[in-house]
């Protein structure tokens, strides 16, 4: 392997693990929301299937 293929594997280690560690430690800091922002409403349609498509 040349300089550069060392190189540029290493930095794609990096980044990968370090977005999984990142996104780890994130995770346990904040595991949910305390409340939902305002937004849309729930007009609770129980009939309202999911749309079932012939294959």
């Amino acid at each position: 392997m040349t300089g550069i293929a060392i190189l540029f594997l290493a930095l794609s280690i990096v980044i990968v693990w370090g977005g999984l560690l990142a996104s780890v430690l994130f995770l346990a800091r904040r595991p949910e929301l305390a409340e939902y922002p305002p937004g849309g409403t729930d007009d609770h349609r129980e009939d309202a299937g999911l749309i079932e498509h012939d294959t």
